[in-house]
């Protein structure tokens, strides 16, 4: 289970996978993959590719800077080789308003995953460990949202047990498919 301890998150392991900090390190994985438009294109109102490697340091600086104890960014890692196969998150979630965007109180999950590792069940694994993290830890319920063309990531939502919810303009400013776990039911 991970947990904010002198502000780092402890990792969460699975049988293929290790779920650990940001390192200032892992600087080039990131930029390698945020510099991707496949991976860009669903992030954001308005999705951009990284430009620069100063902007890998940057993300990795804020994702480290995250203390909360429940909730976090981890970067996922295979355990057979210590290869960098993408991230995923835990995080308060934007409500829809004018700017600065107010957190809405709900827990989102999400996941950004290198193209060399998409098809592998790696964000399934990666996903179901962080939502039994975040149950255990205390959450009652935990959303995704998806841009409806984001297909691969919606199914992903089905695999770990997510309900779909239909469109919502409840979050982020943008129209999204919403999924939905409630702990109650996902732990059972």
């Amino acid at each position: 289970m991970a947990s904010a301890q002198g502000g780092h998150v402890r990792p969460l392991a699975t049988d293929r996978l290790l779920l650990r900090m940001w390192e200032p390190t892992d600087a080039e994985f990131v930029y390698d993959l945020y510099s991707r438009w496949e991976v860009q294109r669903f992030i954001g109102l308005v999705p951009r590719v990284m430009e620069g490697r100063s902007e890998a340091d940057r993300l990795i600086e804020k994702c480290r800077g995250f203390h909360h104890p429940v909730q976090g960014f981890w970067a996922v890692e295979r355990v057979k080789d210590s290869q960098l196969v993408g991230t995923i998150l835990l995080k308060g979630i934007p409500a829809s308003g004018e700017a600065p965007l107010q957190l809405s109180g709900d827990t989102e999950i999400g996941w950004h995953f290198h193209p060399d590792y998409w098809g592998k069940g790696y964000a399934t694994e990666a996903a179901s460990a962080v939502l039994a993290h975040g149950f255990s830890a205390g959450l009652d319920r935990v959303i995704a949202i998806t841009s409806a063309a984001n297909t691969a990531s919606q199914s992903v939502c089905r695999r770990i047990g997510m309900k779909h919810q239909g469109v919502t303009k409840d979050y982020y400013n943008a129209m999204c498919e919403l999924y939905r776990a409630e702990a109650a039911s996902w732990l059972a």
